[in-house]
């Protein structure tokens, strides 16, 4: 019986450092994963901000120049907004789908390289 608790004690030892050596492996595999996928957001998040300035300013430049050509400013912000209520109406109905199919596979390209 001594001879078995001999022979099982160094099993445990070995099975136990194996379950701590697969737990700090899932932690920096899972570290991994998560700064390359928030390094990868921080970029666009900045280009994306840095766009939209931009078209925010372009729109509003062309909501005052066709309000100009129109006579009343205001005319020509329902213009600009009457043009982008269109686009989305026609992105929500028409490509809806494919935007999140777009957005879902990109995420899931990020995670799983």
């Amino acid at each position: 019986m001594i001879e078995k608790d001999k022979l099982l004690e160094p099993l445990l030892e070995s099975a136990t450092e194996y379950g701590k050596t697969t737990y700090e492996l899932i932690k920096l595999k899972i570290l991994d994963k998560s700064s390359d996928v928030i390094s990868s957001i921080i970029p666009h998040s900045v280009v994306f901000v840095l766009f939209t300035s931009f078209l925010i300013f372009l729109n509003l430049g062309l909501a005052f120049w066709l309000g100009q050509i129109f006579g009343s400013t205001y005319l020509g912000f329902f213009v600009v907004a009457a043009f982008y209520g269109v686009v989305g109406i026609l992105l929500h109905f028409f490509f809806h789908n494919w935007i999140k199919k777009s957005i879902c596979n990109a995420i899931i390209k990020q995670v799983l390289n």
